[in-house]
């Protein structure tokens, strides 16, 4: 007689989580999507999706497969205040593009333009990971924050796609530091200057 009842934990379980939490994030979105929904849909207790993934952010980021964890290397790039964040963010975005894990940075990029869903995904992944922290560093008009933060990140998608992926010179062979000079003041004006 086949056991009924809950999945037990193995590597089907942690797919089957996976599976339900991507189609979760995808038609709900991060906000709209919860922990004990993705669990019923995978058929395993919540309690499991904690012991694999620990919290809903992390399961977001296995979710979409990004290389890097935004809770990590955002409170370094403010932790010295908001002088020079421009030049520090230009200089961690290109770090990590230029490390291995730039590969699968560029590869969500690339899927990001052919296929809706990823363009969802990684629109999720921006606002609520990436965008949300940044806002919660600036001492901005908080009605200024969205504003400026989805400035820094039209700058940002678009110094990965003209230097990693359609590979426009001279930017695409530049030295890192010459991007970081050139680009961050534009960062920082967009973090802290006028907006009109």
């Amino acid at each position: 007689m086949a056991r009924t009842g809950r999945r037990p934990g193995n590597q089907d379980t942690r797919e089957a989580i996976l599976d339900a939490a991507r189609s979760a994030f995808s038609e709900r979105g991060f906000d709209g999507a919860s922990i004990r929904a993705i669990a019923t849909s995978a058929g395993v207790d919540p309690a499991l999706v904690h012991h694999y993934f620990g919290s809903k952010d992390q399961l977001f980021l296995a979710t979409v497969q990004v290389p890097i964890n935004p809770e990590e290397f955002i409170p370094k790039i403010f932790e010295q205040g908001i002088d020079g964040v421009g030049e520090r963010l230009v200089r961690t975005f290109l770090s990590v593009w230029d490390s291995p894990v730039g590969s699968t940075a560029a590869a969500l990029l690339r899927s990001a333009v052919q296929h809706e869903w990823s363009a969802r995904m990684l629109r999720e992944f921006l606002v609520t990971q990436i965008l949300r922290r940044a806002q919660k560093e600036l001492k901005v008009d908080p009605a200024e924050a969205p504003v400026r933060a989805a400035l820094v990140a039209s700058q940002m998608a678009g110094l990965g796609m003209i230097r990693y992926i359609i590979k426009v010179e001279p930017l695409a062979s530049m030295p890192a530091e010459d991007v970081v000079r050139l680009i961050g003041p534009t960062i920082q004006r967009y973090l802290e200057g006028p907006l009109d």
